[in-house]
């Protein structure tokens, strides 16, 4: 298996783009034919926040500072 070798970063736009392009369809791929419940959802929602966070580099502090 061949490894993939980027020689410069990639840009957060294209990130995105690539997020609303391909995960976005993976999600949502055959939809029609269940019925997403509540919970899906929410996993679904929660997904997505991770992978924002993750594409942006948002970071959380779970303590407030003083």
């Amino acid at each position: 298996m061949f490894a993939l070798h980027i020689a410069r970063p990639v840009s957060k736009k294209l990130k995105l783009k690539l997020k609303n392009t391909i995960i976005d369809k993976t999600l949502t791929h055959a939809s029609e034919t269940w019925i997403p419940t509540k919970r899906d959802g929410k996993q679904m929602n929660i997904f997505e926040r991770k992978v924002y966070r993750r594409i942006l580099g948002l970071v959380y502090d779970n303590e407030k500072e003083n």
